[in-house]
């Protein structure tokens, strides 16, 4: 044995115990064997392997962390496992792909920090808004969901089922949650319809109705979703979750976002938030939507006249002058400059300068 473990290069001890293997075992035992300990002592227990998968199933979009957060909250610290013995269980279990790889849309991208936008140090400082891309229903309708979030506290404020971005269909719904919640001090939101437009200042009708409420409108950069990060976030959740299938008509899938708000506020803990749920942090804001707006006034102006149906004013002895159809049955001020020019004003913004000579209105860039 000595001669033998030298001329292989192995101690006297290892050569022993192949021995005693291939005696026991024959040349089976000569085969490599399994190096994992036979006994685990902090092994996860069937029930909780249960529960967990039980969990898993019923939030399939819910990650190890967030499952783990929402059992602590919910049932108690106990002996919860990490969640990587999580996401291990959850392979074995075939509740993930063990190849499957994030797309290029779903990886982490670091906002680009536009120096415009406001922070939200408290719930109502930003409401975010947008439509998810529309979908079709079961009866091939098409569905064009409006969502409202608070930037802050993460509290999914609307989500509505419409069939289409048109001001009338959106401007009910904002009426109903400034009556429930209170208004914002800004709104932030892309540059489509209903929220901007190509026209004067990138109104519209609705915006100037949040100018009127005492909101400021924030808008992204062009192209740029990911200045509005959480809110594209929770719409990739809000699809997962809710259009997969689609309703088969705007009722069925109104009723799956109702059932989708509730849960995402109330149910599913949020990463960000420290493991507890936006509607543990929310709260509606003290500014209340009042039932009538005071008109505007312009106190040191030298006219005050009705934009007409066609977005036009007239000022005396002039042809009509073209200022924006987003003021349309607004009320805006003039007042005559030194130089002979009327500037025109809407609230605290100045439009541009009306040239009485030219009959020309020449809107501020």
């Amino acid at each position: 044995m000595t001669d033998l473990c030298a001329e292989f290069g192995v101690s006297r001890k290892t050569g022993h115990k192949i021995w005693e293997r291939y005696c026991r075992k024959g040349p089976a035992g000569l085969e490599d064997e399994s190096r994992a300990p036979k006994r685990i002592a902090n092994r996860t227990s069937p029930a909780i392997v249960e529960r967990l998968v039980e969990l898993r199933k019923k939030h399939p979009t819910w990650g190890s962390r967030k499952i783990r957060d929402w059992l602590v909250e919910n049932e108690g610290s106990g002996q919860w496992p990490a969640p990587s013995t999580m996401a291990e269980i959850f392979k074995r279990n075939g509740l993930i792909d063990p190849n499957g790889r994030r797309s290029l849309s779903q990886r982490r991208k670091p906002g680009m920090p536009w120096s415009n936008l406001a922070q939200a140090e408290q719930p109502n400082d930003v409401w975010c808004v947008d439509y998810k891309g529309q979908f079709r229903l079961g009866n091939r309708q098409y569905c064009y969901p409006l969502t409202t979030s608070d930037l802050f506290s993460r509290f999914l404020l609307t989500v509505e089922s419409l069939d289409g971005t048109d001001e009338e269909q959106a401007r009910p719904v904002f009426e109903e949650a400034f009556r429930e919640y209170g208004l914002p001090l800004f709104i932030r939101s892309d540059n489509g319809p209903p929220f901007a437009s190509k026209g004067l200042l990138g109104w519209t009708r609705l915006s100037v109705w949040w100018m009127r409420l005492g909101i400021v409108h924030q808008r992204i950069e062009p192209g740029h979703p990911e200045q509005n990060p959480q809110h594209e976030r929770m719409h990739r959740t809000l699809k997962a979750e809710t259009t997969r299938p689609a309703g088969e008509n705007s009722l069925q899938q109104q009723e799956r976002f109702d059932g989708f708000k509730d849960e995402y506020n109330n149910d599913r803990p949020h990463e960000a938030l420290g493991g507890k749920t936006p509607g543990k942090i929310y709260q509606p804001s003290p500014r209340r939507y009042p039932g009538t707006l005071p008109e505007p006034t312009y106190p040191f102006h030298d006219d005050v006249l009705l934009v007409d149906s066609g977005g036009h004013i007239r000022l005396p002895l002039s042809r009509k002058i073209f200022v924006s159809a987003a003021l349309l049955g607004q009320l805006v001020g003039l007042r005559e400059r030194d130089d002979g020019l009327w500037v025109v004003t809407f609230l605290d913004q100045d439009l541009g300068l009306y040239d009485p000579r030219q009959g020309v209105f020449k809107p501020n860039p």
